[in-house]
């Protein structure tokens, strides 16, 4: 771990949207400052993901000042959204979770939408990340939030896992699939000269000055599956994971983070384990 390092930093503006690389961020307590503040609901209120809509992979979405987006999809004209005026939220639900939200319901956002997406698709805003969704109380201390994440502020994945995974794959069934890049796992923070799963024995970590508790492993979906330049789907790597990383009905791949500090993180960071976990998931 003495070499360990911050190799790459990820946000996701609108989640399921592409990630965008970043050489810095601010840490908030509920995750990366920009990371996931926005998504796209249904028209019964539920979340859009990749998961029903994978060519959610080929929409990009840029920061823009004041905490809006600029949304494009290859070959059609791109649109600025600015941050909803603060006014009546609306109940989304996100997978377990019921989250009030701002409605982006600017006319030309949901032609945009519907255009693009499907008819009923609306872009939402989340406005206060501080109050409005509790992370698992099972993982948790009271008062942890999260954003629009799928379940905690950070993901962690390490190159030396993916490399790991990759000869998994490789000596597989589906092996043409491989070898997979990174953004098939959406993280935030990517680190660098660890070994192979060393990330499932950290409790807790520091980058650069930065303080984390390491929540639980992540469990991987069908997300990952999906080349996120053509939004085509494969076997892998659901497939290798099943053989060599299950646990219980977990597929698992990453670490999930929880802010114990705030402050910014850069690439090259060093990465350091403050407590070690007295047994793996």
């Amino acid at each position: 771990m003495g070499n360990a390092r911050l190799h790459s930093i990820h946000i996701h503006p609108v989640k399921a949207f592409r990630s965008v690389p970043l050489t810095e961020v601010v840490v908030e307590p509920w995750g990366p400052a920009g990371d996931r503040r926005w998504m796209l609901i249904d028209d019964g209120g539920r979340v859009v993901t990749q998961r029903q809509q994978p060519r959610l992979a080929t929409a990009a979405a840029e920061l823009s000042p004041g905490g809006g987006v600029r949304l494009s999809v290859p070959g059609t004209e791109p649109l600025t959204v600015p941050v909803p005026r603060a006014g009546t939220t609306i109940t989304v639900e996100l997978f377990d979770d019921k989250v009030e939200a701002l409605p982006a319901d600017d006319p030309a956002v949901r032609e945009w939408c519907r255009d693009r997406f499907g008819t009923g698709y609306r872009l939402v805003h989340l406005d206060d990340p501080a109050t409005r969704r509790r992370i698992d109380p099972a993982y948790a201390e009271p008062g942890d939030t999260v954003t629009f994440a799928d379940g905690y502020p950070l993901l962690l994945t390490t190159t030396a896992s993916l490399d790991a995974l990759n000869s998994l794959i490789a000596a597989g069934d589906h092996a043409h699939e491989g070898p997979l890049p990174m953004n098939r796992f959406r993280p935030n923070l990517v680190v660098a000269g660890t070994g192979a799963w060393a990330e499932d024995d950290w409790e807790r970590i520091a980058v650069g000055e930065v303080a984390f508790r390491v929540a639980k492993p992540s469990g991987r979906c069908v997300v990952t599956t999906t080349d996120q330049h053509t939004a085509r789907r494969g076997r892998e790597p659901l497939h290798s994971l099943a053989r060599h990383r299950r646990h219980g009905g977990r597929l698992l791949f990453g670490q999930n983070l929880i802010p114990l500090t705030t402050g910014t993180v850069r690439t090259g960071d060093p990465v350091r384990v403050l407590a070690r976990r007295t047994a793996r998931p």
